[in-house]
C-alpha cells in the first residue's frame, strides 16, 4: 500500500531566508524511494501556533498518514516543536522516539540530547526528528520499517493482512470544545462573526422510506462509509471561494457504522450568518453527493 506524507521544516532561518533547508528534501527523497507519496511539503518558523496550525491541517484536512518535522527538538530555547506536537496529538507513540535516540547514542553522545516526540492524531501519525540532514535521516532509517507497519495497523484498525482498506471500525468522534478552541485560535478568527457545524449520523430509516416514501422497506442495521480525501480537499477549496468565508474544518467516519454512529462533522466560520449558512450547505451537500460512498446494511426482519 502506498502511503502519503508530509515533511515539516521548522527553522526562523529557514523561513526568513536566511538558510537552505537541507533536511527537509533529503527527508522527502529518502520517502519516495521507500514507496511514500510525498504530497506537502512546507517551511515554518519556531512559533507554537503556526507548528499546530500545519500539523492540523496535515492531519484533518490533508489527511495525511505520515507527517514528519524536522528541526526545533533540541535544548534552544526557540526549540519548542515538541510540546507544539504534543499539544495537537492524542496518543504518544513513545516506543519510535526511544528507538530513534538509542539508535543516535551509538552513533553519537549526543544522541540522548533530542527532544523529539511522535504520536497520532485521528489517522496521521506524527514524528518530529531532528534538524540537521545527517541526524533526521539516520533516525527516520532506523524506525521507517516499524513505522510503515504501524501505518498498516493504524489506518486498518488491527487488520494489516487485509487487503481492502476502505473495511475498518468506525473513528472516534472529535471533540467540538476542542475544534473551537483551534477555530478561535487559527489566524482567520478576526474575521468571523458565526460558526456553524453540521453533524451527520447514521438514521434506522433506509433511503427508500425517507425519498420515497416506502413504508414497507426494511430498516437499517448500519452502513459502510468510506470517502474520496483529494475529492474532500477540492470540495473544502471551492467553499473557501464563497463570499465571506474565512474557517473550514471536516472530519469524516468511515468503515462499518451502527445506527446513531457519527457520519460527518463541519465546521464552517464566516462573517456574516447568510454567507457561513449558504457555504455550509453547499459543503455538506458535495461531501455528501460527490465525496463518499455509503452502502446501507439493511436489517434481516
Amino acid at each position: 500500500m502506498i502511503y502519503t506524507a508530509a515533511v515539516i521544516t521548522i527553522s526562523d532561518k529557514g523561513y526568513a531566508g536566511e538558510r537552505v533547508d537541507t533536511s527537509g528534501p533529503a527527508l522527502c527523497e529518502m520517502l519516495r524511494k521507500s514507496g511514500y507519496n510525498v504530497v506537502h511539503t512546507a517551511m515554518v518558523p519556531d512559533e507554537s501556533d503556526m507548528i499546530k496550525s500545519e500539523l492540523i491541517d496535515c492531519a484533518d484536512k490533508k489527511h495525511i498518514s505520515l507527517i514528519l518535522t524536522t528541526g526545533g527538538t533540541g535544548f534552544s530555547l526557540r526549540d519548542i516543536t515538541p510540546e507544539a506536537t504534543l499539544a495537537v496529538i492524542e496518543k504518544e507513540a513513545r516506543g519510535i522516539t526511544e528507538a530513534m535516540r538509542a539508535e543516535s547514542m551509538k552513533i553519537t553522545p549526543r544522541g540522548c540530547l533530542s527532544r523529539g516526540v511522535a504520536g497520532i492524531r485521528g489517522r496521521s501519525l506524527i514524528i518530529n526528528l531532528p534538524g540537521s540532514k545527517k541526524a533526521a535521516v539516520e533516525n527516520l532509517s532506523s524506525v521507517l520499517s516499524a513505522v510503515t507497519h504501524g501505518l498498516e495497523v493504524l489506518t486498518t484498525d488491527g487488520s494489516a493482512e487485509c487487503g481492502n482498506n476502505s473495511i475498518h471500525d468506525k473513528k472516534n468522534p472529535p471533540s467540538m470544545d476542542e475544534w473551537m478552541r483551534e477555530a478561535k485560535a487559527d489566524k482567520s478568527s478576526k474575521k468571523i462573526g458565526m460558526y456553524l457545524v453540521h453533524n451527520g449520523i447514521v438514521r434506522g430509516t433506509s433511503k427508500a422510506q425517507v425519498r420515497m416514501n416506502d413504508n414497507s422497506a426494511p430498516l437499517v442495521d448500519g452502513m459502510i462509509f468510506s470517502y474520496d480525501a483529494d475529492k474532500i480537499e477540492e470540495a473544502i477549496n471551492e467553499t473557501y471561494k464563497m463570499k465571506g468565508i474565512y474557517y473550514i474544518k471536516t472530519w469524516i467516519n468511515s468503515g462499518k457504522l451502527g445506527v446513531g454512529d457519527d457520519i460527518m462533522y463541519v465546521m464552517v466560520g464566516g462573517d456574516i450568518r447568510p454567507n457561513v449558512v449558504e457555504a455550509l450547505q453547499f459543503l455538506v451537500n458535495k461531501i455528501k453527493t460527490e465525496c463518499v460512498t455509503e452502502t446501507e446494511i439493511l436489517c434481516s426482519k
